[in-house]
Order: C-alpha cells, then sequence, then structure tokens
C-alpha cells in the first residue's frame, strides 16, 4: 500500500535523525483511538520486520471515565475493533482504566479543564507505561501538530517553542518518541481511510472548541493562501534548535 510506504519512509527519517530506537527498546504506543495513534501503531508494527534494531510493540490505551461522568454522560466506549486490530498485527493491548473526567468534570467543574486533564493524562499513561515494562513511549503528534502547538506557545505564552522530538524523562526512567514528526496530516489521514482503520471519536465536550482546534483552523486557512507557511515554521525551529529540532 502506497500510504504505508510513505508513512515508514517518514517515521523511518525522524527515528534514525533522532535516534528514537535502539536496540531492545520496550516501546509502548499511546492508542487514544484517534487517527493519529492508530496509525502510528500500525506503521510501528510493520517497521518491526526490516528496521536494523529490533524492538518489542504493546500497546496502552486511557479510558478516561467519560461514561461514568454524571456531567459528560457519554455511552462506554468499546475497545473491542482496538483489541482486535491488535491481536491481528500481533501487538498486546491493555486498556487501563481511569476517572479522570469524572474528578475534572464532576468533582472539581473545571471551566477550563484541558491543562489539568494533559496533566493527569500524561501521569496516568507514564504509570500505565512503566507497569508493562516499556522504557519508551511513542506518541502520535505529527508535523502539523508541531506548528500548531509553536504558534499556540507563541500566541498565548509569547514565546518561540514546541514539543520536542524525543524527551526524557528522568524521573519516570522513560523516554517519549514522536515518530511522525515528518508526516503530515492530510498523508496520516489517506493511510486510515485506506487501511480502514477502527478511528474512535473523543466523546470530550472540549475536543472540538480548545484553543488548539481554533488555531488549526486558523493556520490552514493562512496556509491555503500562503503555501509553504508549516514548512517554514518547522524549518525555523530546526534552524533555531529549539527544544531538540535540528537540521
Amino acid at each position: 500500500m502506497k500510504e504505508m510506504q510513505m508513512l515508514l519512509s517518514r517515521v523511518r527519517s525522524a527515528v534514525d535523525k533522532y535516534h528514537m530506537i535502539e536496540d531492545g527498546d520496550r516501546i509502548a504506543v499511546g492508542v487514544s483511538g484517534g487517527k493519529d495513534s492508530l496509525a502510528l501503531l500500525c506503521v510501528l508494527s510493520e517497521m518491526r520486520i526490516f528496521y536494523p534494531k529490533k524492538y518489542d510493540l504493546v500497546a496502552v490505551t486511557l479510558d478516561m471515565g467519560f461514561s461514568e461522568s454524571e456531567t459528560i454522560a457519554a455511552p462506554k466506549t468499546d475497545w473491542s475493533a482496538i483489541a482486535e486490530l491488535c491481536e491481528r498485527i500481533s501487538v498486546p493491548y491493555t486498556v487501563q482504566k481511569t476517572e479522570i473526567a469524572k474528578i475534572i468534570f464532576d468533582i472539581r467543574k473545571e471551566s477550563n479543564p484541558c491543562s489539568l486533564c494533559a496533566r493527569m493524562r500524561r501521569g496516568s499513561l507514564h504509570d500505565a507505561v512503566k507497569e508493562l515494562g516499556c522504557n519508551k513511549l511513542a506518541l502520535g503528534h505529527h508535523y502539523d501538530d508541531a506548528v500548531i502547538t509553536t504558534m499556540l506557545n507563541l500566541f498565548y505564552e509569547g514565546r518561540f517553542g514546541c514539543f520536542s522530538p524525543v524527551t526524557e524523562l528522568s524521573r519516570k526512567e522513560l523516554t517519549m518518541i514522536r515518530p511522525f514528526v515528518h508526516a503530515r496530516e492530510k498523508e496520516i489521514k489517506s493511510f486510515v481511510r485506506r487501511a480502514n482503520l477502527p478511528v474512535i471519536e473523543s466523546p470530550c465536550p472540549e475536543d472540538k472548541e480548545s484553543e488548539r482546534a481554533a488555531m488549526k483552523t486558523y493556520l490552514g486557512d493562512f496556509d491555503h493562501i500562503h503555501r509553504g507557511l508549516y514548512t517554514r515554521i518547522v524549518g525555523a525551529l530546526e534552524r533555531g534548535g529549539i527544544d531538540g529540532w535540528n537540521e
């Protein structure tokens, strides 16, 4: 499949450039159920066949507990299709139950829940990954996400910065890697459609109303008029050596 070959090329480029994978790594893929994490899971699974450095792969999902929240009252999420996908590609799969949604929306009643939610998700995911005996966590952030994050930091925090392709969490003895940093979102979408992956829509009420979603729309409109915007912003990150990015 040409879409898979394209993503394999993008991922190998990023993995080699930033030394993301070493022999003997046990890598957990954080699978939210969205298109990016499912695509990353499939690509990393396929890459095990030919990549010279041998690694083990597991998949882990945090169940945020939206169905247990009185405020959200979402239907219970069915992870069985993702479990079937993992079985098909020979990747062990774990679903970690949490009460994050209940804490944020029912108990604390956060008016701006995204920041706290992100911190709680990270902590729970890191703990789950360590319990599975993994030394690395692969996340599905891609090239477009890097641009959006950079502009959010500039607009709302007054600083030029981004997430890093590789992040060392020394206290957790865990390394976060982002193998999709060379992949465009449109390439991921094309692969997900062609592969008919079982994408699960997020029940979070903030999902389509966040500052990130607004920035994505703004940048998409601007890039339509001024082609190459995304490339220039990532180029600035790389030329400046910002947050671990380099040429």
